[in-house]
């Protein structure tokens, strides 16, 4: 059953809307009492508008608890950024344009004027640097604010609608592509961290390409690296693939290149939270390690990320910035110690991966070679794919 409330004003999001736990393996698709936060047939959603906040998936509790939180003011939706309650890249940019809206109520309800307004926008905005889409999101919405705030809300439900279409195009796209290099046959493939339905607006990207081949019956097994140090890829992708049906083992990042080297791994498939120019992608730290480990097996490297997530302006992955993290999360688990008091961390969130070791980009508009030249620089028009 679910238990919400709106989350009180700067509060943190898990003492919002709790949903009893879940169990594991529902092999008849979404329970009941969840229905209200998927869409598109028995997709999750990850991100809702409820007509006055959003309600988001609590991405920190899985998959032990189902839990949601609806967010009413910007406080409590920076938090729920920069903690990963919501998180991946097109999810950010959905959750980013609504946050547009919910800072121009906080304006009305608190009477903000409107520089107290664009400063809670701004906070929104550069919630966590690393990831283009949140940021985009919320400049896509801005200047429709002289329009109203209904003006705002139609177009972020447009962007979130965009995303979902876009991420089932780039599950078709690269499972054409993968196939028509790796052979017509059921493939074992890795991913790193999570971009699921849980990172976009729904389907996902990565493992959109990956729901895409188990429905042509042409996945044999998916390797699924846990991604410390907040296992995204246990916690949340082994979670997906099991609600999808789709066969999977879980790994230590360490084993990946091993796993790929030892000819275990026909295909590498991947998310992006920026792409520059010349196609360097920065994702989830240990990507390039993967990315590594392909180039060396001669097995192909394969990004899946939305158009929105390329950024023209960036030349290289040089100037991404990359987001560090707080120490904790690797010198602690669950409230306990896992390294000598003294110690300290270095807890950067993403890494850049060279577009030479990229072999194809995927979008919505199609397949770019990108080791091979074709980057996003040479082809910035999106109306013309280049495979």
């Amino acid at each position: 059953m679910v238990r919400a409330r709106p989350v009180r004003e700067g509060e943190e999001c898990p003492l919002a809307g709790v949903v009893d736990r879940v169990p594991r393996g529902w092999e008849h698709g979404l329970p009941s009492e969840m229905r209200g936060v998927v869409g598109m047939g028995s997709d999750i959603r990850a991100v809702t508008w409820t007509g006055d906040g959003l309600r988001l998936i609590d991405q920190t509790v899985l998959p032990g608890r189902f839990e949601h939180c609806e967010v009413r003011d910007t406080a409590s939706l920076v938090d729920a950024i920069r903690r990963l309650v919501v998180r991946g890249a097109p999810a950010l940019g959905v959750a980013g344009a609504f946050g547009v809206a919910i800072a121009m109520a906080e304006a009305e309800r608190k009477g903000w004027d409107e520089t107290e307004r664009d400063e809670a926008i701004e906070r929104v905005r550069s919630a966590r640097p690393t990831a283009v889409n949140l940021a985009a999101g919320v400049d896509r919405v801005v200047p429709l604010i002289p329009k109203g705030v209904d003006a705002v809300i139609a177009e972020a439900q447009a962007l979130l609608e965009e995303d979902v279409r876009g991420n089932r195009a780039i599950g078709r796209a690269g499972a054409d592509w993968i196939l028509a290099r790796s052979g017509d046959r059921p493939l074992r493939v890795l991913t790193h961290c999570n971009a699921g339905a849980l990172a976009t607006a729904g389907w996902g990207t990565a493992l959109g390409v990956i729901r895409e081949l188990h429905e042509r019956g042409r996945l044999q097994l998916v390797y699924a690296d846990e991604t410390r140090p907040l296992l995204q890829g246990s916690r949340l992708t082994a979670w997906e693939l099991e609600q999808a049906g789709i066969p999977y083992r879980v790994q230590v990042d360490g084993a990946a290149a091993s796993t790929i080297l030892r000819g275990l791994v026909d295909v590498a498939v991947i998310g992006a939270d920026r792409i520059a120019a010349n196609g360097d992608t920065a994702n989830k730290i240990g990507s390039l390690a993967v990315a590594l480990a392909c180039a060396d097996a001669g097995i192909p490297f394969v990004v899946a990320a939305p158009r929105s997530t390329i950024d023209l302006a960036m030349p290289s992955g040089g100037q991404i910035p990359i987001e560090e993290r707080a120490p904790g999360e690797v010198l602690a688990w669950s409230g306990a110690s896992i390294a000598p008091d003294a110690a300290d961390a270095f807890n950067p969130a993403f890494d850049v991966t060279p577009a030479r070791l990229v072999t194809a980009l995927v979008t919505e508009t199609g397949v770019l070679e990108v080791s091979a030249g074709d980057t996003p620089a040479t082809h910035p028009d999106p109306s013309k794919p280049n495979h």
